[in-house]
């Protein structure tokens, strides 16, 4: 690609059809020549408030934005994969949420950039049982077992 192709096409709220987003404030949409698509607020020119971003994996977030990171509140239904619900800083899962899993066993608690740490629990659909306590780097490290019937091990 020459330098002086545009490597987006990005259209205005307005219809104008531009080569770059660069100094735009508003409304807009960015089609990258991946196929992923971005909708939504602009500042400056970048992704900066609420939008949707397709990806070209499927997957779809739909939230907030700051600087061209997912940040704040937002969705993200992965392809096949789950989805999250919660707070996201600079591109990653961060603070509260909740992943679903396509097998219907679904995390609540607290995430850290991207892996689920702190207070949280998992919940198996087909078993009806739930691991809740403490996470580091994704995995419990401490907490409690807990059986359908509400017995527990803890450990």
């Amino acid at each position: 690609m020459a330098d002086d192709e545009p490597k987006y096409v990005f259209f205005t709220e307005n219809g104008e059809k531009k080569t770059m987003s660069i100094g735009y404030t508003g409304k807009g949409q960015a089609c990258y020549p991946n196929g992923e698509i971005y909708e939504g607020d602009f500042v400056e020119g970048r992704r900066e408030g609420r939008g949707k971003y397709s990806y070209a994996n499927g997957n779809v977030y739909e939230g907030e934005w700051r600087a061209n990171f997912k940040h704040g509140i937002g969705r993200m239904a992965y392809n096949k994969k789950g989805e999250y619900q919660g707070y996201w800083e600079n591109g990653r899962r961060h603070g509260e949420g909740v992943f679903n899993y396509p097998n219907g066993d679904v995390y609540s608690g607290w995430w850290r950039f991207g892996e689920k740490e702190g207070t949280g629990t998992y919940l198996f659909k087909q078993t009806g049982m739930k691991i809740q306590g403490q996470w580091a780097k994704s995995q419990v490290s401490a907490g409690r077992w807990v059986y359908p019937n509400g017995t527990y091990f803890e450990g």
